[in-house]
């Protein structure tokens, strides 16, 4: 398995399949918008659940980067835990080594929504974080349980956990969508 894009041909979860017209601005698709009785749009849960990550993202103390992740079931019906990058409870809410990429000494925001999902290993769930996963976290989330997809908004400065989720067969989807918080560090 490889990254993937969502395509206008990619089924949403619903099933349904996504129209070409559904493309956006660069060409490459974004979650499908259903229109309601009112013919007003609806946000996809996909969608949805980027833009609470990306608003998590917000309260970060992290002075280089500012990552929110939501763990969901897969049904998108539950929020089983939430996360944000920064320092540990009852420490100052700083950076050790700001200046220190990979290594200012905050908790990674997949690191701290593993801590607090306590679903049990065998509930099938959705990751959602801003952006893509270190190799650390790839590992943590895997040992999470039952992780089906992970969705992601932004690029990282390293991709290399894309070969450990595909050893285990996790898609990890960049979802192009217009996030509320584009202003993050």
């Amino acid at each position: 398995m490889k990254e993937e894009l969502l395509t206008a041909s990619e089924k949403n979860h619903t099933g349904r399949s996504r129209p070409a017209s559904e493309k956006n601005h660069t060409g490459r698709s974004r979650p499908a918008s259903e229109k309601n009785h009112t013919g007003r749009s609806r946000p996809a849960f996909e969608e949805i659940y980027l833009n609470l990550a990306f608003t998590l993202a917000k309260r970060s103390t992290c002075q280089r980067l500012q990552v929110g992740t939501v763990i969901t079931s897969s049904d998108f019906r539950k929020v089983l835990a939430v996360g944000y990058n920064g320092n540990a409870s009852g420490l100052p809410n700083c950076c050790e080594n700001p200046n220190e990429p990979g290594n200012c000494g905050c908790l990674h925001s997949e690191e701290n929504a593993a801590i607090n999902c306590d679903s049990p290993r065998s509930i099938k769930k959705f990751v959602f974080v801003t952006h893509h996963p270190c190799r650390a976290c790839a590992k943590r989330l895997i040992n999470l349980g039952n992780v089906q997809k992970i969705f992601y908004g932004k690029d990282y400065r390293s991709t290399s956990s894309q070969e450990i989720l595909n050893s285990v067969g996790i898609p990890i989807i960049k979802l192009e969508t217009p996030f509320l918080y584009e202003n993050l560090i």
